[in-house]
This record gives structure tokens, sequence and C-alpha cells, in this order.
């Protein structure tokens, strides 16, 4: 049975870690595999005015059941 309710969404925010010399992100992929595994996908990125990335912006679907809204 389908709905015609628009999916309803929950995001989270991530800030990729900063390697000892601040300038460069260090590879944030087991922090993503393990959010990915929980649901969440990567959606976007903020970045910093003149270049790199300040967040990546992930969403799943919200679950109706817990949804306290």
């Amino acid at each position: 049975m389908t709905t015609d309710e628009p999916a309803a969404w929950e995001y989270h925010t991530l800030r990729p870690p900063r390697e000892a010399t601040k300038k460069e992100a260090s590879d944030p992929v087991a922090e993503l595999n393990e959010l990915g595994a929980e649901g969440w996908e990567l959606v976007t990125t903020v970045e910093y005015t003149g270049g790199g990335t300040k967040y990546l912006v992930l969403k799943r679907p919200r679950d109706a059941a817990t949804d306290t809204q």
C-alpha cells in the first residue's frame, strides 16, 4: 500500500576530522561506513568560503514509529 504523504527525513551533519596541520581533512570513511550501516546517506557538503569541506550532510527516512513530533 502506498500513501500520498511526502517522505519525512531526518538529517545529520558530520565535520570531517582535521589533520595535525588543521588544513587538511582526514578521510572520514570509517565514520561514514558506520553511519551508512545505520541508514544514513550522504546528500551534500557545506564548503568554507574559499574552499574546503566544513560539513558533510546526511539524511535517512524518518521512522514514523519513533517520530516524536
